[in-house]
């Protein structure tokens, strides 16, 4: 195992505890989202629209992270590992005599 596997199994009773925190003061969560909004409105405005496509990347991606933060299973999840995207998909079994 290595230290980055470690380090996840160590510190997913801490991610789970927070999340059911997260869960049962659902409402200010909703108003940290209607924060994130408002904080990008206000960036856009200051900005003049230059940015508002990365903007509203970058908020989506901040609300997502939270909703998954906050409902874990909805978004398919099953509180597992979460699979590593730089490994490359290899089929199982031996390889094959070709």
């Amino acid at each position: 195992m290595g230290l980055l596997d470690n380090l996840k199994a160590k510190l997913a009773p801490a991610k789970d505890k927070a999340s059911h925190l997260a869960q049962q003061h659902e409402d200010k969560v909703d108003k940290l989202q209607h924060g994130i909004d408002k904080a990008a409105r206000v960036v856009d405005e200051k900005t003049k629209g230059k940015y508002s496509d990365k903007i509203q990347t970058g908020t989506g991606r901040a609300k997502g992270a939270v909703d998954r933060f906050v409902h874990p299973d909805a978004m398919g999840g099953t509180g597992g590992p979460v699979p590593d995207p730089t490994t490359p998909n290899r089929p199982e079994g031996p390889p094959s005599a070709s």
